[in-house]
C-alpha cells in the first residue's frame, strides 16, 4: 500500500491523553510511523453470538484510526474461533460445534459493519482468518510457519506459564498453537494488503510481537503492534461484567434500556476515564466537565452523557431515546406512556418478571412478586400508599382481572421509589 501524510498528527497525542495505549513496539517512532497513512487491523473470534462492552474500546479504537486518515481492517476468526485464545484464561476453554462457530462468525461480521459503517468516512474492510487459515495442511504450516517458532520462547510468554504453574490445568498443545494462527493472520494480512499495525488488548501482546517477528521472518517486512489497556473498575475487577452477566451489545441480549442504565450508574470515580475510553469527546471537554460537576455541588452530569454518547453509537438514536423514555416512565410513575416494545424491553433483562393467573389479589401479587412478606405486610402497604400499580396508587385489595392491563398484557408494579416489579398474564 501506498503511504501518504495523513491529516491529522495528533492522533498519536489524543491516545496518549485518553490512556489508550499500553504497549507499543516501538514507541520513541510511533509518531513518524502515523504519520503516513498505515494499514491496521484488529481481530475478533466468534465466542458468542455478539460483542460485548469489552470488545467497544478497540472498536472505537478502528474509528479513531481512519478518522485520522489511516486504513482499518476488522478481521473474525472463522478458523481461530475453534480453538479460542487461551491467553491469561485460567482454564482450557471448552471446544464449540462447527455450527455454532459458523453462525457466530456471520452475526459478529453483521454487527461490526452495522457499528462502524454508518460512522466511518469509507467504507470498513471486513475479513475472515477461515480464507486462509482453512485451506492449509498441517505439514506446510509445520514446516513453513512453525519453523519460525521457538518453544523456549513460547513458554516464557506469561500467559503460558501461568498456565504452566497451575498442574491441575496446564495447557494443551491446541491452546499452546494459537499464537502461531494470530502470528501467520498478520503474516497473510501483510501480504494481501499491506497490514502494517496490529492493534488489541493488552492481553494480545505477545500474540502481536510473535506476528511482528512472523512478518519479518516470512515476509521481510517491519511491521508494528499496539496494545490498548485492559479496563478495570476502580476496584481491580472487570468491567463490563454484573451481577446480572455480561453487558452485550446485541439489543436481544441485552436491552436498550439496561445498556444505558449500566452507563448512567457508573461510579463517579470511573466515569471521566471511561468518557476518555468509550467517547469521541475531546480531552479538553472532558477535563473542562469533571471540573464543572466538581464545582456544581450537585449531581454530576458526566453520567449522563456518558449514557448517552454510548447508547446512541451501539443502538443508535431510535435507541437512546426509547432507554431515555423507559427511564423517564418509570421514576416519574407514568408506565402508561410505553410501548408493547418498550415494556418487553423491561421482560428481557430489566426488572424482575411475574407470571400470573387473574384471578390472584393484589395483595397475593405483591408477595407473590417479593415486594411483601406476607399478604398481611401486602395488605399494610397498600393501605398506607405505599404500592403502585400502573403507575396509580392501589388501596384496595382488588382482583387483577378488574385491573386493565398495559397493551392487554402487562402491569407495572411498583413499591416505594425504586422497586419494581413486572406483571405479566399467563397464557
Amino acid at each position: 500500500m501506498t503511504t501518504t501524510a495523513v491529516s491529522k498528527p495528533q492522533l498519536v497525542d489524543d491516545l496518549l491523553q485518553r490512556g489508550l495505549i499500553a504497549q507499543c513496539s516501538n514507541p520513541e517512532l510511533l509518531r513518524d510511523f502515523l504519520s503516513s497513512r498505515q494499514s491496521l487491523y484488529c481481530g475478533f473470534d466468534p465466542t458468542a453470538g455478539s460483542l460485548h462492552i469489552g470488545h467497544l474500546v478497540p472498536l472505537l479504537m478502528l474509528k479513531r484510526f481512519q478518522d485520522a486518515g489511516h486504513h482499518v481492517i476488522a478481521l473474525i476468526g472463522g478458523a481461530t474461533g475453534f480453538i479460542g485464545d487461551p491467553s491469561f484464561k485460567a482454564t482450557e476453554r471448552s471446544l464449540n460445534d462447527t455450527k455454532s462457530i459458523q453462525a457466530w462468525t456471520e452475526q459478529l461480521g453483521s454487527q461490526i459493519i452495522a457499528l462502524l459503517q454508518p460512522v466511518l468516512s469509507e467504507p470498513l474492510q471486513l475479513v475472515n482468518n477461515a480464507d486462509w487459515l482453512s485451506t492449509l495442511d498441517v505439514i506446510s504450516f509445520f514446516r513453513d510457519v512453525g519453523k519460525h517458532f521457538s518453544v523456549n520462547a513460547m513458554m516464557r510468554k506469561e500467559s503460558v506459564r501461568q498456565r504452566l504453574e497451575r498442574p491441575d490445568q496446564g495447557i494443551s498443545f491446541t491452546e499452546f498453537s494459537y499464537s502461531l494462527l494470530q502470528a501467520y493472520d498478520f503474516a497473510m494480512l501483510n501480504q494481501k494488503f499491506g497490514c502494517t499495525l496490529q492493534i488489541g488488548g493488552n492481553d494480545q501482546w505477545g500474540n502481536i510481537v510473535a506476528g511482528i517477528d512472523l512478518c519479518r521472518r516470512l515476509n521481510h517486512t517491519k511491521v508494528e503492534g499496539l496494545t490498548l489497556p485492559l479496563i478495570t473498575k476502580a476496584d481491580g475487577s472487570k468491567f463490563g461484567k454484573t451481577e446480572s452477566g455480561t453487558i452485550w451489545l446485541d439489543k436481544n441480549k441485552t436491552s436498550p434500556f439496561s445498556f444505558y442504565q449500566f452507563w448512567l450508574n457508573t461510579d463517579d470515580k470511573e466515569v471521566y476515564n471511561l468518557l476518555r475510553y468509550y467517547s469521541f469527546l475531546s480531552c479538553d471537554e472532558i477535563t473542562a466537565l469533571e471540573q464543572t460537576d466538581r464545582n456544581s455541588g450537585s449531581k454530576p452530569q458526566a453520567q449522563r452523557i456518558l449514557a448517552e454518547q454510548v447508547t446512541r453509537f451501539v443502538h443508535g438514536e431510535a435507541g437512546l431515546i426509547s432507554a431515555e423514555r423507559i427511564t423517564k416512565a418509570l421514576f416519574t410513575g407514568q408506565p402508561q406512556q410505553l410501548s408493547l416494545a418498550e415494556l418487553q424491553q423491561l421482560e428481557l433483562d430489566a426488572l424482575h418478571c411475574v407470571e400470573i393467573e387473574r384471578s390472584l389479589t393484589l395483595s397475593e401479587l405483591v408477595q407473590k412478586a417479593g415486594l411483601a412478606s406476607s399478604k398481611s405486610k401486602a395488605r399494610d402497604l397498600l393501605s398506607s400508599k405505599a404500592i403502585r400499580l400502573n403507575g396509580e396508587v392501589m388501596q384496595l385489595d382488588m382482583k387483577m382481572s378488574d385491573i386493565k392491563p398495559l397493551h392487554h398484557q402487562y402491569w407495572l408494579l411498583q413499591r416505594g421509589q425504586k422497586q419494581f416489579c413486572l406483571v405479566k398474564s399467563a397464557k
